[in-house]
């Protein structure tokens, strides 16, 4: 049996930038097993598949090659474009629900797409010399000012502070420890950044989540979600009324990528976190299963 796939790039900076994502319409007959393996089969870090659901417009599960995750920004956006231009939704606010609750998605009128994370979570401080060790670079290439953290707005990562962008680039992980140091946290991998830019952004950022069979991904919403909520909560924004961000991520892989986050506070406390950006190069492949 063959299964049509949708590919787009989320994301998108360039017509070659991006994170590639896979999304499949109508699967609520795909066994888990089936979702898995179309997601192999596909390639890219995440796969998003589209059922019905009884307390939002959607229900969207995500895959990566390895196995489900609550939560795929890229893959979010990703879902809303493909509907959005199979003409199945027009701009507006929709509800999906995920693993990681109902959360809402907004369609704008240019097709740029921007989705609703949950609120922000701080747990650990991470021991700053294994997370060096595990990059190969030296804790003082590290920001000392700025803690190493697992912060979430749906899914765990460490965010790791470096100095410059030829520090980032730098960076040869060992993946093994990567994975290692990943699951003793719980956490989906790694986002490092850097508030060297090449545009103006509010950071230059990595992902590596080798855990996830994700060596280095070109975009990725959650994490830069996160990132935002650690910037504006440590103060490293030019005043606590700047509530929107910019983040560049995939130039280490040739995939330029700009993340647009925007929180939403009262007092000074973050209370809703939303990820965006535009999409490119939709295209259709079939898959057999």
């Amino acid at each position: 049996m063959k299964l049509k796939v949708y590919t787009v790039n989320s994301f998108a900076k360039t017509i070659e930038g991006g994170n590639p994502a896979g999304v499949v319409l109508d699967a609520d007959s795909l066994s888990d097993e089936s979702m898995k393996k179309i997601a192999g089969a596909i390639g890219f870090s995440e796969t998003a598949f589209v059922m019905k659901s009884e307390s939002a417009h959607f229900k969207v599960r995500f895959f990566t090659p390895e196995e489900e995750v609550e939560l795929c920004g890229h893959a979010t956006i990703a879902t809303f474009y493909v509907l959005l231009s199979k003409g199945l939704i027009k701009p507006g606010v929709f509800l999906q629900e995920t693993k990681a609750g109902i959360l809402s998605v907004e369609v704008r009128e240019d097709s740029s797409i921007m989705m609703e994370q949950n609120a922000p979570s701080f747990y650990e401080i991470v021991n700053r010399k294994e997370i060096a060790d595990s990059l190969n670079i030296n804790e003082n290439e590290m920001i000392d000012i700025l803690p190493v953290q697992v912060v979430s707005t749906g899914l765990r990562d460490i965010l790791i502070p470096v100095k410059s962008i030829d520090i980032l680039n730098s960076i040869k992980p060992n993946f093994e420890e990567v994975s290692q140091i990943s699951s003793k946290y719980n956490t989906i991998g790694y986002h490092v950044f850097t508030f060297e830019s090449l545009f103006g952004s509010n950071a230059h950022c990595r992902n590596f989540a080798p855990l996830y069979g994700i060596r280095e991904e070109a975009a990725t919403g959650t994490s830069n979600g996160a990132l935002a909520c650690y910037l504006y909560k440590y103060g490293n924004t030019k005043t606590k009324c700047d509530h929107q961000f910019v983040m560049e991520q995939g130039y280490s892989m040739k995939k330029p990528s700009e993340i647009i986050v925007e929180l939403i506070v009262e007092g000074l406390e973050v209370i809703e976190v939303k990820v965006g950006g535009k999409v490119l190069n939709l295209s259709e492949i079939e898959v057999e299963i």
